[in-house]
């Protein structure tokens, strides 16, 4: 089925067809006629899955076109950098007609976006911090808001936006709709849906503990003296586009950096230490192909969607499971297929085995072929398998083509 047979507005299906989006997918399907109803909703999918168009396009459908006054859309976002690609996104779907989309967020001074909030806007993309600010700045008011969204809020629980997010719907319309994504439902989430929503529908696409199926996913173990060794050989063997790779902290994220860069990699660095404009020129690079490699911390396991993403890397096994399944999911995006690979050290073990209860399957363990490992615990796990041959591997899914050996630079 075509976007165009969906219910939405002219302008919004050439918007999203302009930008190579032909068929919806299916969390798109089950919630467009529910907004389009302007009925509540409660949503959760797997992460790629188009969950962004699945709200703004029936949304800005229902603003049809500009008007004078506050904004009548604020979606709230946990971090900056999903501020940025959701504000992107609905400039790009609403760029055939003539509605107005602002985005503010902390970290950058206020003068840029106060302009542009005095200019008006249709759609406001917002942090809490900062929208907050602007609130009590009296910049930004909330009495026209028709459409809530709120995204990604179990994030924002575990950043501790809880209360400002409560503050910030108190200042909303009774009347209006409300929208809540989120990958998990803990008690403090139920209780937010049962205070901010009206009856809502719930719609859930996939598992939300699995990986997208378009993943494929496997675990190197490895000693630890030879972690940095075996990820410069997994770079040397694949054919690759880009390759996000992940650290648990900003020290390592730098150090891996610095050392992936003398070996003669163009590398860009994601951590909350950098600044925005750091953040911002990073993204806009590694989107472009000035940097082939992102090496970032968990900021990032949530704050980017970059579709051309074809392998992620886990340099470190992620403490928490729920991060595994939003970390390898920024690849295999927009029903793409993708790679995601783990280094496991003997010290990871206990952390792999509760991504693996979390997930309700066990990691296929895999084995470079020609590398020469010293002997580690790692190496103990059941279910290795050597692949490849002649020094190959090939990517996990059957003809899919990534062969190491060759470098796309």
């Amino acid at each position: 089925m075509s976007f165009q047979n969906l219910g939405l507005s002219e302008d919004v299906v050439h918007g999203v067809q302009s930008m190579g989006f032909m068929d919806p997918t299916p969390i798109q399907l089950q919630a467009f006629p529910i907004l389009l109803a302007r009925k509540d909703l409660i949503g959760a999918s797997q992460t790629g899955t188009g969950k962004t168009a699945a709200f703004m396009l029936p949304v800005l459908t229902l603003l049809k076109e500009h008007k004078p006054g506050g904004p009548r859309v604020l979606v709230l976002e946990p971090t900056r950098e999903l501020a940025v690609q959701v504000d992107q996104a609905s400039r790009d779907y609403s760029r055939f007609g003539n509605l107005r989309t602002t985005v503010v967020f902390g970290g950058v001074g206020y003068g840029g976006q106060e302009t542009a909030l005095k200019n008006g806007t249709d759609v406001l993309v917002a942090t809490p911090g900062r929208l907050l600010d602007f609130m009590e700045k009296g910049t930004i008011k909330l009495d026209k808001i028709e459409h809530l969204v709120l995204d990604e809020a179990d994030r924002m629980l575990d950043m501790g936006f809880m209360p400002d997010v409560r503050r910030i719907i108190e200042k909303c319309p009774k009347d209006r709709q409300t929208l809540l994504f989120s990958a998990t439902m803990p008690p403090e989430i139920a209780k937010l849906t049962e205070w901010a929503l009206r009856s809502p529908e719930k719609i859930e696409i996939g598992g939300r503990r699995s990986p997208a199926e378009t993943v494929t996913h496997a675990l190197y173990p490895v000693a630890t003296s030879q972690k940095f060794d075996l990820l410069l050989e997994i770079l040397e063997r694949t054919h690759y586009h880009s390759v996000l790779i992940f650290c648990r902290t900003k020290v390592n994220a730098d150090r891996i950096a610095s050392r992936l860069e003398a070996a003669g990699h163009k590398v860009a660095t994601m951590h909350s230490d950098r600044s925005q404009g750091e953040r911002t020129e990073a993204l806009d690079g590694f989107r472009s192909g000035k940097y082939e490699v992102m090496v970032a911390t968990d900021i990032a396991s949530r704050g980017i969607d970059i579709s051309t993403i074809t392998h992620v890397i886990n340099y470190d096994v992620p403490q928490h499971p729920d991060d595994y399944v939003h970390r390898i999911g920024r690849t295999g995006r927009a029903q793409a297929e993708g790679d995601a690979f783990t280094l496991m050290t003997a010290e990871e073990g206990p952390d792999v085995a509760a991504i693996e209860r979390f997930i309700g399957q066990e990691i296929e363990r895999k084995k470079l072929d020609n590398f020469k490992y010293v002997y580690s615990l790692a190496l103990d796990e059941k279910h290795k398998h050597t692949v490849g041959k002649a020094g190959n591997i090939r990517g996990g899914r059957a003809g899919k083509g990534y062969s190491f050996g060759h470098r796309r630079r």
